[in-house]
């Protein structure tokens, strides 16, 4: 696709990171203001996602020259981020960092079931929307791999991690929850039913968003539809090279709920 090739593809992976990094800020300040005592300590965190998003905002060029140095500014703030949430944690819930397949804790275990229930709704979104899942700009090692899904979720992965963190904060997880396999946890079913319900509480949330009234769920399509647009301007025949997309995100009938 050319508009990852040039700067109208940085443009637009720049918008990504830097809307995940502000929605990360937003919800350390928010966790920092609900815990006095370490107030201070999480507030440095959020402000070397601050200094993550200037270096963002500093970057020009093509994505083909910066995809390497946006992927090392946001995985650093990714382990500030992860460190600050850490710290946060009760005691026994404490972890060193992300783990994926398996968790080696409760948390990333959590974490990891609710970002997949994020990916179907994101990919879903991208569809709805006409954009192809698999036509990537930042994650594009894997022909095979749904690259778009994955640049994407970086704006939606604070629902996850807020409704992971409000369950171990709100005493809701029990330890019953979880199995040891080989290398780490998994999620029994139980805790799958336990964190599906948190999700959809997440999810069905009112807020306002863009100057309107929408659920939680919502903003992934409105921005799915967003991008969409914003990828066929400059293209009259409503394709180009992949992306493609049916209709105005004001109008489109696959926008009625917004």
């Amino acid at each position: 696709m050319e508009y990852a090739q040039d700067a109208r593809g940085l443009v637009l992976a720049q918008e990504w990171i830097a809307e995940k990094f502000s929605r990360q800020i937003d919800f350390l300040k928010k966790l920092a203001h609900a815990r006095p005592e370490k107030e201070s300590d999480i507030l440095v965190y959020a402000q070397r996602l601050e200094t993550g998003k200037g270096k963002l905002g500093a970057l020009n060029g093509t994505l083909e020259d910066q995809r390497g140095t946006i992927m090392g500014v946001e995985g650093a703030g990714g382990r500030a981020y992860f460190d600050a949430l850490s710290f946060i944690m009760p005691d026994r819930y404490r972890f060193q960092g992300r783990s994926r397949q398996p968790a080696k804790d409760e948390f990333n275990c959590l974490l990891n079931y609710a970002y997949g229930v994020l990916y179907s709704m994101v990919e879903k979104a991208c569809i709805i929307a006409g954009l192809d899942p698999y036509v990537g700009f930042l994650h594009t090692d894997n022909y095979n791999k749904k690259s778009l899904v994955f640049d994407l979720m970086e704006m939606f992965r604070y629902l996850a991690d807020q409704t992971v963190v409000y369950l171990f904060s709100g005493r809701k997880v029990n330890q019953d929850w979880f199995e040891t396999v080989p290398g780490g946890l998994t999620l029994n079913k139980e805790g799958k039913a336990g964190l599906i319900q948190a999700i959809n509480e997440t999810f069905e949330t009112g807020v306002r968003y863009r100057n309107r009234n929408i659920k939680q769920r919502d903003i992934i399509q409105f921005e799915c539809h967003r991008i969409a647009n914003t990828l066929i301007q400059e293209a009259p025949d409503a394709d180009m090279g992949g992306v493609r997309c049916r209709g105005d995100a004001e109008t489109d009938e696959n926008c009625e709920s917004l």
